[in-house]
């Protein structure tokens, strides 16, 4: 069971908690794979994500919740084995910080977004920029963890995941889901149909 919290004070921090059955090393390999990691945000819509240097990515993208087109310098700074930072060389958002704490369960794993870049004055002008999809991120990261654990042993499922549901844009993932829904009602409709039809020629 994974359980989303997130908090926006009157400060400058944001911050959401995902309790995981994952031990911390997993749920620590699982959060390296950083261009993953951010495709899993079901709010931003990618347009590039390039190494530029070893712990350093540009990024191009916009974000649903906010409706702001992004071009961002990204640097990853390892602090610990229990947390890392991610840098932003621009934008309102200063940084995004991930630690991972062992529990009875397995591990949580806290995503704090951190606005100290400006000051209060500054922030509250461009409040039209912070990123408001912190608590859609934390979900759609429990979700991605609990089908991993349920269907990750199936060498498919977790190429199909991989290379083609992470790199598609939020709103293919939707379109790709309801075809999918459409495609396992109609086999069943097929099913009912053909088993109308045994049942009248066996009568």
């Amino acid at each position: 069971m994974t359980t989303v919290s997130t908090s926006n004070t009157n400060e400058d921090k944001a911050w959401a908690t995902i309790q995981t059955t994952l031990r911390p090393e997993k749920l620590r390999d699982f959060c390296r794979d950083l261009e993953r990691l951010y495709r899993i945000n079901p709010y931003l819509e990618f347009r590039s994500w390039k190494a530029t240097a070893p712990g350093q990515i540009h990024t191009e993208f916009r974000n649903l919740s906010n409706n702001q087109d992004y071009s961002l310098d990204l640097t990853l700074v390892p602090e610990s084995d229990s947390a890392f930072s991610v840098q932003y060389a621009q934008g309102v958002k200063a940084a995004t910080r991930f630690e991972f704490e062992a529990t009875t369960q397995g591990a949580n794993l806290t995503i704090t977004d951190d606005y100290s870049r400006f000051d209060a004055k500054e922030r509250e002008q461009r409040l039209q920029e912070v990123d408001k999809s912190l608590p859609a991120w934390g979900h759609a990261i429990h979700e991605y963890l609990r089908r991993h654990q349920r269907w990750g042993w199936i060498l498919p499922w977790r190429w199909y995941m991989r290379w083609m549901w992470v790199p598609m844009k939020p709103s293919a993932r939707r379109i790709a889901w309801m075809l999918y829904l459409i495609t396992v009602v109609e086999f069943f409709f097929i099913l009912f149909v053909a088993l109308i039809w045994w049942l009248e020629h066996r009568a």
